[in-house]
């Protein structure tokens, strides 16, 4: 890489004694440091709330005078030092979790690819669950120093912006992401020019230029067609996120794929493992390949080599998640790429050929990434029953069983999504050093007891008052800036109690998700949220891709509910579901529900995010609850009893959340108190639940198990920290 470097734009007009913050917002790290975050709210808390928690652009309009003030406030420039302290013992530490286990393994890489990364709200590159995790996996990486580089694409467009009608109708507005308002920089080549890609599409190359996001000590790089040797229609491919035009789509995986790896090739990269998450970068194996034949080796060679260096995570059993495409559009694209493989047609198409439902023939991404790598994981147990059935025909002479397709359940990374107070509290009780040993069960399990209940419950009463002023203040602006009608404002959460029961539902709007699933018996449910003295409030939000008209049918199903003047404004919907507004709900509710239909949720994690925050799970057993639930740490929806009929077993698991509901968690919830009137019994299950959960569903515990099984297994060493 000495030709070429990632530019941080030096622009901002700051005093000598706090020039660092110019680099320091450079580096996401400040987005998983709730110290770092509060240098701007010190300096100017309502300008930050104004700029959405973006730090450049609040250099670019923060008050020089006000600047200038801070420099003269000792108690800040305290803070400020120790907070860059941090930040520089971190950036060049030597002795992280990989540095002691694998000290001779240091100069190994591992190269992620995924077609999303969810890092923080100001950079909306991401849709939805599968970003969320890309995003927690590099900065766990980052955390536990483990060497990585990463690769996705850098949206102009972003995800879309959600506005809800009167009528219930999900309206997608997109918006042009300014690129110099964000914390990215760009790649220049040693003449000071933007560095770019080249890949062939259909008989034409398109360019691709390189942008960088430093994540703590990992580099992602994105790439953005947007360039000017690049025809209008060209400069559009890395507009948007998963478009339903499979051109569209192909070009994308492409540009993913083949480009990814001549971009880690430009410069200067040579990983040693490297991870497709999810199918939609298969193509980058191809592209090893190639290189592989060009340089000499024969096709059978250069793929044995890849496999064993290769790793693909499948995220979902939904086929909407798995893409195929027609063999003509593989034909359009690559009927000169494969006699670069010294290949001719069917070879060619045989390497991910798959039938369809209908007769049939299509290219399978997935069965590309199978067949193509050596690691496979699911990322759940349940899950990776799901798919060991689900591809078990790529491995006929195999019992069902013995299909090599592991599971790695997924985790969420804890300095992210963990409250502030709360990160104060186990400082407090856990130890200064807890973060060190957070995958360690004996450190939760021996210390969770210690926290006083009266400490514990004052800041969950805080986090809730937190959660519904923000719903509060977010419905008032949306009524003096959007014009919206009354009726929006009180769905908006405008008389939300922060002293109610709270139950939050927030994900994607796909159907097999089941987000009606709670309304399913509207009167049953309005008789019990409006019970004198015992109220319950239901939050939800989430957002239906934009071709996904069943997903957007039921947003307005369940918007229409929410309006009905029966429910007296318990039921909210919050549209616009980003990371922020993830944060708040996660941390601030009593009850996260979860209701999709088994055994179709392949993990999840919203749930174990919440669950760090003491707040109790009440899921269907399904994905990573399966695992995680144990009759005392939250409530299930039904049982593991598998189901032909889907109308049966809906209205089994409506029944089951219901009287759940009634029997149980209201109950528990208001009338169990102790004599300082707390809910003791509720806060007891709460700490199960932080003591069983919180652990075991880490983003360092996914990361320690991906090493050790999917990027390293031969590196093992006996007796290396578990």
């Amino acid at each position: 890489m000495e030709s070429y470097h990632a530019e941080i734009p030096l622009k901002f007009n700051l005093p000598r004694r706090l020039g660092r913050l110019g680099k320091f917002v450079y580096n996401l790290w400040w987005t998983w440091t709730p110290e770092s975050q509060r240098i701007f709210l010190r300096i100017d808390g309502s300008l930050w709330e104004a700029v959405y928690h973006n730090p450049v652009r609040f250099l670019n309009q923060v008050s020089p005078a006000r600047l200038e003030e801070m420099t003269h406030d000792r108690y800040f420039l305290d803070f400020y030092d120790k907070v860059v302290r941090h930040f520089d013992e971190y950036m060049n530490a030597r002795n992280t979790w990989f540095d002691h286990t694998y000290p001779k393994h240091r100069h190994s890489l591992v190269a992620y690819f995924s077609s999303e990364f969810g890092l923080h709200e100001t950079l909306p590159i991401y849709a939805g669950g599968l970003g969320v995790l890309s995003g927690d996996h590099l900065k766990g990486a980052s955390d536990l120093g483990l060497p990585m580089v990463a690769v996705g694409f850098m949206y102009t467009q972003g995800y879309f912006s959600q506005k809800i009608s009167e009528d219930g109708w999900q309206e997608a507005r997109n918006v042009r992401l300014k690129f110099e308002d964000l914390p990215v920089m760009q790649v220049l080549d040693e003449s000071g020019k933007p560095l770019t890609i080249m890949v062939e599409l259909a008989g034409r190359g398109v360019h691709a230029r390189i942008w960088q996001i430093q994540v703590g000590r990992i580099p992602l790089y994105l790439l953005d067609s947007n360039v000017e040797n690049n025809t209008p229609a060209d400069r559009e491919l890395t507009a948007r996120l998963y478009s339903s035009d499979l051109d569209l789509r192909i070009s994308q995986e492409i540009i993913l794929g083949v480009g990814g790896v001549r971009a880690l090739r430009t410069l200067g990269y040579s990983p040693s493992k490297w991870h497709m998450n999810e199918g939609h970068s298969a193509f980058m194996a191809l592209e090893r390949a190639r290189e592989m034949v060009i340089g000499g080796q024969k096709f059978d060679n250069a793929v044995k080599s890849i496999q064993h260096t290769n790793t693909f995570t499948t995220h979902t059993p939904v086929p909407a998640g798995n893409d195929e495409f027609p063999l003509w559009l593989i034909d359009k694209y690559f009927s000169n790429f494969w006699p670069e493989l010294a290949m001719n047609r069917d070879q060619f198409l045989d390497l991910a050929r798959v039938r369809q439902a209908w007769g049939g023939e299509a290219f399978s991404m997935p069965v590309l990434a199978l067949r193509l790598s050596e690691h496979h994981n699911a990322v759940s147990e349940l899950h990776g029953q799901v798919a060991r059935r689900m591809w078990h025909h790529l491995w006929p002479d195999l019992p069902e069983e013995k299909v090599p397709i592991d599971y790695i359940t997924n985790g969420v990374h804890t300095d992210t999504w963990l409250a502030r107070r709360l990160q104060g509290l186990y400082d407090r009780y856990l130890g200064s050093d807890w973060r060190e040993h957070l995958d360690n069960p004996a450190l939760w399990h021996s210390k969770i007891e210690d926290i006083p209940d009266e400490e514990f419950w004052s800041i969950r009463r805080h986090l809730k008052r937190k959660l519904v002023g923000y719903i509060g203040e977010r419905a008032r602006q949306q009524w003096i800036h959007s014009g919206i009608h009354p009726v929006q404002v009180i769905a908006s959460g405008v008389m939300l109690d922060p002293y109610a029961l709270t139950i939050g539902f927030a994900r994607r709007f796909a159907t097999y998700k089941r987000a009606g699933l709670v309304l399913s018996d509207l009167d049953r449910l309005l008789e019990m949220i409006n019970r004198p003295n015992r109220p319950v409030q239901i939050i939800f939000a989430g957002k239906a891709h934009p071709a996904d008209e069943p997903g957007k049918l039921l947003i307005q199903e369940v918007y229409r509910k929410v309006k009905k003047a029966e429910n007296g404004g318990r039921l909210v919907f919050l549209e616009d579901y980003d990371m922020n507004l993830a944060r708040y709900l996660v941390q601030g509710v009593d009850v996260w529900l979860n209701t999709p239909r088994r055994p179709n949720e392949a993990s999840g994690t919203s749930g174990q995010k919440a669950a760090m925050n003491g707040v109790l799970n009440f899921s269907v057993l399904d994905g990573w609850w399966r695992e995680g639930y144990n009759g005392r740490n939250g409530w299930a929806i039904g049982t593991d009893q598998e189901f032909t009929d889907l109308a049966e077993q809906d209205k089994a698991d409506a029944n089951s959340l219901y009287n759940t509901l009634e029997n149980e968690i209201i109950p528990l919830y208001y009338h169990q108190r102790t004599a300082d009137n707390l809910p003791g019994e509720w806060i007891a299950r709460v700490k199960e639940s932080i003591r069983t959960l919180s652990w075991r569903f880490s983003m360092n515990r996914m990361i320690k198990e991906y090493t050790r099984r999917m990027y390293f297994p031969e590196l093992e060493l006996p007796g290396a920290d578990k």
